[in-house]
């Protein structure tokens, strides 16, 4: 590794080694076009019989289902195992629905059976049967699945959602603390691509010319593996049903409050509740609530968002109609505000105590925030001066900090100028841990969004329904294609 390489690395603090195997590689590889068709197969290709072995644990749902004919007597060795083992998920659903093309490309340049389609097998199937089976294998003396499980790269082609539900599902590994978790890297489909642009993904994926995919799948073999901090959240509600709840959000009925804090007479007797894990920003509101509509046409409507240009301008359409930019003046102006239904308590770093923090006035989206990169790649946050850090008690901001970052919107305008990075969002505070309280009252719903992934809140006029957010107690791992 060069002295400038050597420089880069260092910067990035969230940086760490993933196997000894990637430890030789250096990141000016990184930037070489002409990637070799055969030479990039054997460094992704698993051989045949630990390929199919998963296949047919997956598709059986057993991980001990192997028959016979697919192990080598004797097992393999450990020379077998390619350099950086990669599986691919696609998510045929996300931006303009170029999955199944990809899908074919890719199959050309690894193998069928390491490229899932995500209508056909699921994130927690591939966890619990292919890599499971992997396990079985290398238990059993068999070199080859031992190193190709150690080895392994994961690439995500869908948007952020699809990221983090893949994410979610390797985060069932940290139970057992022996256990390997594969770094993810992404190929971005979606239309924001938050997390695909805070770790050198891009944007967006060049669809114009075969060789991208080569070089993106050469960049994921070689990269360096960085830390990401995961937020759990737990919504907590007197009764009814979310409405079109994320395949991130999840029903539960075991998950209580956090007790230091007195929840206060408007708190339901019996509460129904529901979890999930975020990776980039929760956010509550109007913008929340654009989301919404988006996402509804999107599912019922599908032909009309055929790419990430033709979603940025329906999503634009629906800012205007809903009231983002201009209320309409038969609104109810003691609605506007999210301080009329909003409380919000925090927990600093290194303190037990609940903290509340005032909600700024005329303020219609909240936003908690992990990454830099929000909305398609802005910074609403800002790169902030020591001195203001120092004044309001913040810190810089990283992905891997165990902060999350609390700001707001006034409007829809407000939001422009931020994205823009004209100005900075409305900073209220940074956490080791958030609680919103949503009252009661006039508003019939709330909506909510994580992940770019909405939902419709119901509110209760009696009762309060609590949004709590912790940090989970371990990181997942991001390959940086920088």
């Amino acid at each position: 590794m060069d002295a400038t390489t050597e420089k880069f690395v260092a910067a990035r603090s969230s940086t760490v080694d993933s196997t000894a195997a990637m430890r030789g590689c250096g990141l000016a590889n990184l930037t070489w076009v002409g990637v070799d068709k055969e030479e990039l197969r054997q460094r992704l290709l698993m051989p045949e019989y630990l390929r199919l072995a998963m296949r047919d644990c997956i598709k059986r749902k057993d991980a001990t289902a192997i028959p016979d004919h697919l192990l080598l007597p004797g097992g393999g060795v450990a020379d077998m195992a390619p350099l950086a083992p990669m599986v691919v998920f696609i998510n045929p659903k996300s931006g303009g629905r170029h999955g199944p093309v990809l899908k074919e490309r890719l199959q050309q340049l690894m193998s069928d059976e390491q490229v899932f389609d995500l209508t056909e097998v699921k994130p927690h199937e591939f966890v619990r049967y292919g890599l499971a089976c992997l396990e079985k294998v290398a238990a059993e003396g068999d070199e080859c699945a031992k190193e190709c499980r150690a080895r392994l790269r994961i690439m995500v082609a869908g948007g952020d959602g699809t990221v983090g539900w893949v994410l979610g599902c390797l985060g069932e590994l940290n139970k057992d603390e022996t256990s390997h978790i594969p770094p993810v890297g992404v190929i971005p489909l979606g239309t924001g691509n938050d997390l695909s642009r805070s770790f050198g993904w891009g944007g967006s994926f060049p669809f114009a010319w075969r060789s991208a995919v080569k070089r993106t799948l050469h960049r994921a073999s070689m990269g360096p593996v960085a830390r990401l901090d995961s937020w759990k959240i737990l919504v907590s509600m007197p009764s009814g049903e979310v409405v079109d709840p994320p395949y991130s959000l999840k029903a539960s009925e075991e998950n209580e409050l956090d007790q230091g804090l007195e929840a206060g007479v408007d708190a339901p007797p019996v509460a129904k509740t529901y979890e999930g894990v975020f990776y980039n920003y929760l956010s509550i509101g109007m913008d929340a609530q654009v989301a919404y509509g988006f996402h509804h046409l999107r599912n019922t409507k599908p032909y009309l968002a055929q790419g990430p240009i033709s979603n940025k301008l329906i999503y634009s359409g629906f800012s205007c109609t809903q009231g983002w930019f201009c209320t309409p003046c038969v609104s109810d102006p003691g609605l506007r505000g999210l301080r009329n239904i909003l409380k919000i308590h925090i927990k600093k770093v290194n303190c037990s105590q609940w903290e509340e923090i005032a909600v700024p006035r005329n303020v219609r989206s909240v936003v908690a925030l992990n990454l830099q990169s929000y909305g398609s790649g802005s910074h609403p946050w800002g790169n902030l001066k020591p001195d203001y850090l120092e004044k309001r008690g913040f810190v810089e901001a990283h992905s891997d900090d165990g902060l999350i970052e609390i700001f707001a919107f006034k409007h829809g305008w407000h939001a422009s100028f931020v994205m823009t990075e004209l100005i900075s969002a409305k900073h209220i505070a940074q956490a080791a841990a958030v609680r919103f309280e949503l009252r009661g009252g006039d508003w019939k719903d709330a909506f909510l969004q994580m992940d770019g992934e909405p939902w419709k809140q119901p509110m209760n006029p009696e009762y309060s329904t609590f949004v709590e957010i912790k940090k989970v107690p371990f990181q997942s791992l991001m390959i940086n294609g920088a």
